[in-house]
């Protein structure tokens, strides 16, 4: 028995303004993405994630891929019965599986193929072609939308991370700074020369690591100020350490225990 285009439109209607049958649905929903070890976290957006029993399921829906008939028929009936927002989440979740974690590669053509072009909102759609493209390798067997838009997104995905990594290097460069200035702000004058002790004392000198840079350069500078002032006579190193000479480390009593 066939029906008419307006028998299918009015059935539409009718089952859309019926809130218990839209109820049932969403409970038939959650029943299939439990068989296929998939629950769905927020009734709200659509998201779905991994169920607990998610491995067992997943080798059941890879090795019976009828299955990838049974869930492009799902997501035409959420777009066409009320749960249009569920398709995109659902078919995100089948790309990440299949292109980003490596899963159930028996359906992988399903999901590019049938699964993708499902879903009824444009942007969406056109929004998981672009992800399951930057996603997929090789990049150049991609046949699932034209080689201008492919061109189109590598240019820009390449963009994006040259300017998310001068936006973070920038970051770094500001947080260290700010780090540094605290840690030079920080020094007591007594600290600046003990440190420049330990510094010219240490070597290699590019060596030392126990303060910034910047702090480093800054000891380096006023230690040398303090050379050329005192010309390493045995008050400079006094001055540093009691007990000391410019020859080295003498003991207080200027005996060896």
């Amino acid at each position: 028995m066939s029906y008419t285009l307006i028998e299918v439109q009015c059935f539409l209607q009718d089952f859309l303004n019926h809130s218990i049958a839209k109820e049932n649905l969403l409970k038939s929903y959650k029943l299939m993405l439990d068989f296929y070890g998939i629950v769905l976290c927020d009734e709200k957006t659509g998201e779905v994630r991994r169920a607990e029993h998610w491995e067992e399921r997943f080798h059941n829906l890879n090795s019976h891929t009828h299955n990838n008939l049974c869930i492009t028929r799902i997501l035409k009936c959420l777009g066409n019965l009320g749960y249009p927002h569920y398709q995109a989440p659902l078919v995100y979740f089948f790309l990440e599986e299949t292109l980003v974690n490596g899963q159930l590669p028996n359906i992988r053509d399903s999901v590019l193929s049938y699964f993708l072009f499902a879903v009824l909102n444009k942007t969406q759609c056109r929004n998981l072609i672009k992800y399951a493209y930057l996603n997929y390798e090789p990049k150049d067997e991609f046949v699932w939308c034209p080689k201008k838009i492919k061109k189109l997104w590598s240019m820009q995905s390449k963009a994006a991370k040259e300017d998310a990594a001068d936006s973070l290097g920038s970051q770094e460069d500001t947080l260290i700074s700010d780090i540094e200035a605290q840690e030079e702000e920080n020094l007591s004058a007594d600290e600046l020369l003990f440190i420049s002790f330990a510094y010219l004392n240490y070597k290699p000198n590019d060596g030392f690591v126990w303060f910034q840079r910047k702090i480093q350069n800054v000891v380096v500078r006023d230690a040398q100020a303090q050379k050329e002032t005192l010309n390493l006579n045995s008050d400079f190193y006094a001055a540093l350490l009691p007990g000391t000479t410019s020859e080295g480390y003498a003991s207080p009593s200027g005996t060896e225990d």
